[in-house]
């Protein structure tokens, strides 16, 4: 069996507000509104950073977590630098990227598929590497002494949060 996949802006699929206050409620949030949208299956995730520290910040608001004005560079450049003062006062500098991905038969599926995926690792002391893009300068994986943005693309894809949700998606639908 063969899944192909379609990006919703080529479809014409418009962005959906992520009001809501975790991962889970926002991914099938995206996910429904795509299904309504296109009347076809959807995939959908959440991502962002938790930092235990913090209280779980940036988490759901990763994206954002200093605003939402300006381009993306320039966005994670201001979220990097709050996250950096707001752990500075902190000797815990743990910290996670969280991914929930949710599949959608249709706008109202009541059995969504969920499947998610932990990267455990820290923000470290300062930025190293080019790849990547949000945090990924910052963040140190687990056992590694590389940042996320040190990482070459395929080492990063299959160890990080996302290619573990998407792992497990994969292992999901082999038994359905």
């Amino acid at each position: 069996m063969g899944i192909e996949t379609i990006a919703q802006s080529e479809l014409g699929v418009s962005e959906v507000e992520e009001p809501h206050q975790t991962f889970l409620e926002n991914a099938l949030a995206k996910a429904r509104h795509a299904s309504r949208a296109t009347g076809l299956p959807v995939l959908a995730d959440d991502s962002g950073l938790c930092v235990p520290a913090l209280g779980g910040e940036p988490g759901v608001h990763s994206a954002y977590f200093a605003g939402r004005e300006s381009a993306r560079h320039e966005r994670d450049a201001r979220n990097n630098a709050r996250l950096v003062a707001e752990l500075a006062r902190h000797a815990d500098r743990s910290a996670f990227y969280y991914c929930v991905l949710v599949l959608v038969s249709s706008p109202g599926d009541p059995t969504p598929v969920v499947v998610d995926g932990v990267w455990h690792g820290e923000i470290a002391l300062e930025p190293r590497g080019t790849g990547g893009f949000g945090y990924d300068p910052w963040f140190v994986p687990r056992g590694g002494d590389r940042t996320a943005a040190e990482l070459p693309a395929d080492e990063k894809n299959r160890a990080s949060h996302r290619g573990q949700a998407l792992a497990a998606l994969a292992a999901r639908l082999r038994t359905v």
